[in-house]
């Protein structure tokens, strides 16, 4: 990257203040996930409710001075977002990893700068339905020359992003970016990481197949966000168990979120 951008992200990661704002990213997330994973776990059990993040951003809302609550959550997401641009600047070299690493960095700052406006508008009184956005977008994608194959690639591309998870999961990378200890805490994270992203990727994978089921019958009504993955995983055959089973696994992973923000390495 060039060197006065390097320079300024360097100062700034070094700035204990925006180390301390990430950090508070990281424990916005994990009660949103917390939220979302409550909300789907409700609506397995026969309960209505909106199983996406807009959904636990409306819930927060509800709660006394839950505009203030969302207000932070969003400053404290863009912070994280910020630290993430800042990351990506500060990979060293030019071969193809370091670029993915770049990649992954910025794809998660984009990632929590739609949280983030998510929270805020919110907040503003704003109510987004994320499955009218999925249809919508999805539609518009089918409009266009070779729109299926782009939609159907999009799907794929969660699946893949939902299997990437697992798998990190189940590897335990996320060690490689957090300073734990040997037992206690660290036992207690590991279960909740491996857990949580194995959820995670869980629902990920379904908003993708929705996708490219979508692409594949040229119906943008059958695509949708999580809500709709939901909807759709409670008719299938022990429906209602799985659909349980992502929402611990995102409590799971909120849990293990919020305490990553504390063992970060930042």
């Amino acid at each position: 990257m060039s060197d006065p951008a390097t320079q300024v992200a360097r100062e700034a990661t070094s700035k204990p203040a925006f180390r301390a704002l990430a950090r508070a990213g990281f424990a916005a997330n994990g009660v949103v996930h917390v939220l979302l994973g409550a909300i789907v776990l409700a609506v397995a059990f026969g309960a209505r409710g909106d199983a996406d993040q807009s959904g636990a951003f409306r819930a927060i809302a509800t709660a006394p001075l839950g505009f203030v609550v969302l207000w932070v959550i969003a400053a404290a997401l863009i912070a994280l977002a910020l630290w993430r641009v800042a990351e990506g600047i500060l990979v060293r070299g030019g071969d193809l990893s370091d670029w993915g690493a770049r990649a992954s960095a910025w794809g998660q700052a984009a990632v929590f700068v739609a949280l983030g406006v998510v929270s805020a508008a919110v907040a503003l009184g704003a109510r987004p339905n994320a499955d009218r956005t999925a249809e919508d977008t999805s539609r518009g994608v089918l409009q266009i020359p070779g729109g299926v194959f782009v939609l159907a690639a999009v799907g794929v591309g969660f699946v893949g992003a939902g299997i990437g998870f697992a798998v990190a999961g189940m590897l335990r990378t996320y060690r490689k970016k957090m300073t734990l200890p040997r037992s206690g805490i660290g036992r207690v994270v590991d279960v909740l990481g491996i857990a949580g992203y194995i959820g995670k990727g869980a629902a990920l994978g379904i908003v993708g197949v929705l996708l490219v089921v979508a692409a594949v019958k040229g119906d943008a009504d059958a695509a949708g966000g999580l809500d709709g993955a939901v909807d759709g995983l409670i008719q299938m055959p022990f429906g209602p168990f799985l659909a349980a089973l992502v929402g611990v696994g995102l409590i799971a992973y909120g849990v293990f979120t919020a305490i990553r923000s504390r063992y970060a390495d930042l």
